[in-house]
């Protein structure tokens, strides 16, 4: 885990692979309550009687934005700020979803730190994120995330 003392810390590592999370199964109990949450409920997320006829693998898929979500919870993993004060999700500069995440699979982030600048009270990070799938060659998703945390105050 690359631990920090200051959100700025992180320009000192561009280019630097911060390493990957544990596996983390994908339940249909969280899919079916992200689909609830959101109103996403398409057949293909849902309906596991239907996903067993009409699926290539018979099998559900996880929502790409499900995935998505599941980054900060992950990256918790492979970094720290000692000192911080708020943080927000500021945007994606691309997001691409390379493969479906059939329910069962097993996922984990792997990051990257493209950079960061000093931005009003604190930084602009920015990181790639890779959600790999276990005995997949090809990632679920690639995004490149801007994260916004101020210094502590």
């Amino acid at each position: 885990m690359l631990e920090l003392s200051e959100p700025l810390d992180f320009a000192r590592h561009a280019g630097a692979d911060l390493g990957v999370t544990d596996w983390v199964e994908i339940t249909q109990q969280q899919i079916d309550g992200y689909a609830e949450l959101t109103g996403d409920d398409h057949w293909i997320h849902v309906d596991v009687a239907r996903a067993l006829r009409e699926q290539p693998d018979g099998r559900t898929i996880a929502h790409g934005l499900f995935l998505l979500g599941l980054i900060p919870r992950l990256q918790r993993q492979l970094f720290r700020i000692k000192r911080r004060g708020a943080g927000l999700n500021y945007g994606y500069e691309t997001i691409r979803f390379t493969a479906p995440v059939p329910v069962g699979s097993n996922i984990r982030l792997r990051q990257q730190v493209i950079g960061a600048t000093e931005k009003g009270t604190g930084a602009r990070i920015e990181l790639r994120s890779t959600i790999e799938l276990q005995a997949s060659e090809k990632p679920a998703l690639v995004a490149h995330g801007i994260l916004l945390i101020a210094r502590q105050a």
